[in-house]
């Protein structure tokens, strides 16, 4: 583990995430936790973890970004201590607007359809709500068919909580207090690494992100094959019914 980003998701982490690829890291985000470590977390969230297991976890990743990474950031460190940490920073009132644009972006009626019809897709979503529980306390509240209820102030302080935490905490040394509007100078000096010659990426603009996974992502696409396989079968199930129906009437 070389970087570890401390930064709360919706701070910029899916464009850290993409500077750090262009820079040849091996990063893991909130995706790649889940596929390759969902059974660990899962325990971690209900049990707890030990130094140990974050060293197991992330002996040959390079990077983590966003969730849950980001909450265990000191844990995180204590496994690799020589590892840089990027706090990824964003003004309040204008993070808690990108959480809602990204709750509504994924309000979407295929979203809502996998849940239904895709054990993977359920299976993601429970994880992720687990883990936001656990660790953030956000107060957001995920409704079955009728999207999240978001407490606004619970939000704000959890928010307020983990970054004060970070600043508090985090080795000074080791720390690139950092915002993604500043590009890639800071980022590559702090890295030490030379400035690519590609633009910074932004990604993530206004909740984007989730049409770019479902069109791209394995697991969204897994997903998506599960919900055109049991729907196809419902609906056959349903056109058998219709038609013993019919025949039984006349």
């Amino acid at each position: 583990m070389k970087v570890i980003c401390a930064g709360m998701s919706k701070t910029g982490t899916k464009s850290l995430r993409a500077a750090l690829i262009l820079l040849g890291y091996n990063v893991y985000d909130f995706l790649e936790n889940y596929q390759y470590f969902g059974g660990e977390w899962n325990r971690i969230a209900s049990e707890g973890g030990t130094t140990e297991d974050f060293r197991r976890m992330f002996e040959n990743v390079d990077a983590v970004t966003d969730m849950p990474g980001c909450s265990f950031w000191d844990e995180i460190h204590k496994a690799f201590p020589d590892a840089k940490i990027i706090f990824t920073t964003r003004d309040e009132d204008s993070w808690l607007q990108s959480v809602e644009h990204q709750i509504a972006a994924e309000d979407h009626p295929l979203v809502h359809l996998m849940m239904l019809l895709s054990p993977t897709y359920w299976k993601l979503d429970r994880f992720m709500w687990r883990i936001d529980h656990a660790v953030s306390g956000t107060g957001m509240i995920s409704r079955f068919l009728r999207g999240v209820k978001i407490n606004r102030l619970l939000t704000k302080m959890a928010y307020r909580k983990h970054n004060a935490n970070v600043l508090q905490n985090a080795p000074k040394d080791k720390l690139l207090v950092y915002s993604v509007k500043e590009g890639w100078k800071p980022l590559c000096k702090f890295l030490g690494v030379d400035v690519p010659s590609k633009p910074f990426p932004h990604k993530n603009k206004q909740g984007q992100m989730v049409e770019e996974l479902m069109a791209k992502h394995p697991i969204y696409i897994r997903g998506e094959r599960e919900v055109m396989f049991f729907g196809s079968l419902l609906l056959l199930m349903l056109v058998l019914g219709v038609y013993i129906i019919v025949t039984r009437l006349f």
